[in-house]
């Protein structure tokens, strides 16, 4: 049975052949519609959208209180389904995500199934909340989850079909948490940074807008099922068939992936820093495949019918830095370096 990302013996059938075009506008309204509850984050609203429709998982990283939980509860209305939600905590296990017992009104015993199959292969959204308090057996459940769309339960497989998974994470607390493992990390399409807005018009609404201050009357007010999520399986195979790579993208997107490992064979310096033992690994096949992948739907949703240079530059820090792994003497440095490596990397690989 193929389980790969974009598409499942369990699709729905769309008699009806697909319309890129039409299919774009359903996807700039489903943008209008999450903009109507999330201001000043229009950036990670158009990353989210390449993602769901690039079929890939999310990780949202960001202070506490700008919006993640907000962002993430507007797609999932937006996108329709069923919608489950799990709180990250030290005390989660593995079988609290798969089913939970009780004593029902008689006294005896009940098995009743968890979030993660309750909707069975409806489940559209799976949102992991503060996924970094999660223990690593958890972790472990869901790199499975995200990986093949299943689970086996009950002596049963569950298959998952239409399912993204959503996860943040705030990046104030580090006590009683648990970092993801590299394996996890790589399994979600884009790691994406929300931050307070900049824009002081964004700013004003959220403090003195009043219908900003009631969430869930806020979530409510958008429309359910701007989209219907039973498609975009079969609609990303037809993007991922129609977008073009043409030979001089692939041999810029083949020399990007050899400058990221090896930085110092193009001449990257860094003050302060081996170049030639800065990068210990990552920026895998799987993760490059990855970056076309959302590459292609990015320019789909500007109407072309190829990547552009534009295209993988635009979404390769958020596709590509959860990949990149430095010497551990350099990682108190991550985000900065990882930043400074990109760039460096950007200006130093002529774009055609």
């Amino acid at each position: 049975m193929n389980r790969s990302i974009g598409g499942s013996e369990n699709d729905v059938m769309i008699d009806e052949p697909i319309n890129l075009a039409d299919w774009r506008r359903q996807a700039t309204a489903l943008e209008a519609e999450i903009a109507k509850v999330v201001v000043g984050q229009d950036r990670a609203i158009r990353l989210i959208t390449i993602a769901v429709f690039a079929r890939g998982h999310v990780l949202l990283e960001g202070d506490v209180g700008v919006g993640k939980t907000t962002l993430l509860r507007a797609v999932a209305q937006t996108l329709g389904g069923a919608y489950e939600r799990v709180e990250g905590t030290i005390d989660l296990m593995p079988s609290d995500m798969i089913y939970y017992t009780f004593l029902n009104e008689e006294g005896k015993p009940r098995v009743e199934p968890g979030p993660v199959l309750r909707h069975g292969p409806d489940l559209s959204v799976f949102f992991f909340n503060e996924i970094n308090r999660a223990r690593p057996q958890v972790h472990s459940l869901l790199l499975r989850l995200m990986a093949e769309r299943s689970i086996t339960a009950f002596n049963t497989e569950h298959m998952f079909p239409y399912m993204l998974v959503f996860a943040d994470r705030n990046r104030i607390e580090r006590e009683e948490t648990f970092e993801l493992p590299a394996a996890a990390r790589d399994r979600f399409l884009m790691e994406i940074a929300i931050s307070t807005p900049s824009d002081e018009t964004a700013r004003r609404d959220l403090l003195f807008e009043t219908r900003f201050h009631d969430v869930d009357e806020l979530i409510g007010s958008l429309k359910n099922g701007v989209v219907d999520y039973r498609k975009l399986n079969s609609l990303s195979k037809v993007i991922q068939s129609t977008v073009k790579v043409s030979p001089t993208i692939e041999r810029y997107t083949l020399d990007l992936w050899k400058a990221i490992r090896e930085p110092g064979k193009v001449g990257l310096e860094i003050p302060g820093v081996d170049i030639d033992k800065l990068v210990t690994g990552g920026a895998s096949p799987r993760g490059m495949s990855y970056l076309i992948r959302a590459a292609r739907v990015a320019a789909w949703l500007d109407g072309r019918d190829a990547i552009v240079p534009e295209d993988i530059r635009d979404i390769f820090y958020e596709c590509m830095a959860h990949r990149i792994f430095l010497a551990p003497v350099y990682d108190l440095r991550r985000e900065e370096l990882v930043r400074t490596l990109i760039d460096g990397v950007f200006a130093r690989v002529p774009a055609p």
